[in-house]
């Protein structure tokens, strides 16, 4: 079946800005976002694929995509709005029918949202995805996207902080520097891809072509860039004459974490005193870089106890599996019966960020209103709407996607031109119990 035209609406803001808009929304972690040469692009996570919308700054530079993704309507009209000409309009609704630039774009984005929105948890069973194996694949990508991007140094996905992807090192003025970056961030799973692609290079399935599709843009993109080593003349090799298969082909035990992720054992830490009250807070995403906490709702808890006269507050949040045991000045934002906001600092304890302090509290209160979350100062943008339905979908979205990745050839249900189709990350993840 023929791709169905979407409608997107094109117009001018009073700063000069042009945007693209396609159909549905999102905020913050719902959406995917790419920086593209001259502009940057966005797709919700939630929902059916759309074509991106597209906020240009520089439509001189985003003509060099622009009518590769939405079409040669779409480019003209973008045009018209910048140049205000009297006889072109500043808005127009133009038809766009999705293109293999656009799905494979899509697709680009929705990885660098996985790198940084993905809700790992041992409380809900969601195992964490392999940074290096997604971190390759998104190199690969990259390179089969290059016409997204110039020389500048953009290509990134905008998500605040993350500063795995800010520096360009080298690379900037390169081609294919942002796939170069990735690369040589991520070089370690190299080899261990290698040996899922010999293990499976016999069969005829949708993740063997799929393995070898990304390994091949990964010498592609090292080429164009510069890049040598021992493991990428290994893959260069290989690739001309794979040779007899000498590993296992589940990639699990290829991409395995050392040592695991478990809670620590035992009871949690009790400072004396009478019980109060307890309860939970809100484990708002947006307020941490990722790799810090377990993303569960029920990870932020508090305890309220009597010391005397003195009243203390406890909070427990559940590390995550990468959690730096130092370092990382993690706190807490308390609020008890619509008082000021107070920050409590957090330090790691075995697989748990605990931190206390004291409160004023009326004598005989035993059911305080409590608002907690947890933050990182100087990345926190603040306390925002409540987004636990959103965030709850994510959840599910996760669910669903790894449910596929777990098929014996995902690739099969889901083609490699599919935006959505899994990540070899996720088909990777460990999803025992014991994560």
């Amino acid at each position: 079946m023929a791709p169905q035209p979407v409608e997107v609406r094109v117009a001018r803001d009073d700063d000069g800005v042009v945007r693209v808009a396609a159909p549905g929304t999102g905020r913050d972690f719902t959406l995917a976002v790419l920086d593209v040469a001259g502009a940057v692009l966005s797709w919700p996570v939630l929902g059916e694929p759309v074509p991106p919308s597209a906020e240009i700054h520089d439509v001189a530079r985003a003509q060099q995509w622009l009518w590769a993704v939405h079409g040669e309507r779409v480019a003209a009209a973008v045009q018209a709005c910048a140049t205000g000409r009297p006889a072109e309009p500043t808005e127009a609704c133009v038809p766009v029918v999705p293109t293999a630039l656009a799905a494979d774009a899509a697709r680009l984005g929705l990885g660098h949202w996985a790198a940084r929105w993905w809700p790992a948890s041992y409380l809900d069973g969601i195992p964490a995805l392999q940074p290096d194996l997604l971190g390759l694949e998104l190199a690969a990508l990259t390179h089969q996207c290059q016409q997204l991007f110039d020389g500048s140094g953009e290509g990134v996905a905008d998500f605040g902080a993350l500063s795995e992807f800010d520096d360009l090192g080298d690379f900037d003025d390169q081609p294919d520097s942002r796939a170069a970056e990735l690369i040589e961030d991520h070089l370690t799973a190299l080899d261990p891809l290698i040996q899922w692609w010999r293990a499976s290079a016999e069969s005829s399935t949708g993740t063997a072509r799929r393995l070898e599709s990304v390994l091949r843009l990964i010498d592609g993109a090292a080429d164009c860039a510069g890049l040598d080593g021992p493991e990428l003349r290994r893959l260069r090799a290989l690739l001309d004459r794979p040779g007899p298969a000498t590993a296992p082909s589940e990639p699990g035990a290829l991409f395995a974490r050392s040592g695991g992720y478990a809670l620590a054992a035992g009871e949690p830490l009790v400072t004396g005193g009478r019980l109060i009250a307890r309860g939970a807070g809100t484990n708002d995403w947006r307020r941490y870089p990722p790799g810090l906490v377990d993303a569960s709702e029920t990870a932020v808890s508090w305890t309220a106890r009597a010391l005397g006269a003195r009243r203390q507050f406890e909070v427990d949040v559940v590390a995550h599996g990468t959690a730096p045991a130092t370092g990382a000045p993690l706190a807490a934002e308390v609020r008890v019966n619509d008082g000021p906001r107070k920050r409590v600092a957090l330090a790691r304890r075995d697989d748990v960020w605990t931190g206390r302090t004291d409160l004023d509290l009326p004598p005989g209160e035993t059911r305080p209103r409590v608002e907690l979350g947890v933050l990182l100062p100087g990345f926190d943008p603040g306390p925002g709407p409540d987004t636990g339905t959103e965030r709850e979908a994510i959840r599910a979205l996760v669910r669903r996607r790894l449910a596929a990745a777990a098929r014996p050839d995902p690739y099969d249900t889901a083609p490699d031109s599919d935006s959505r189709a899994p990540f070899l990350a996720e088909i990777a993840a460990d999803t025992d119990e014991d994560y």
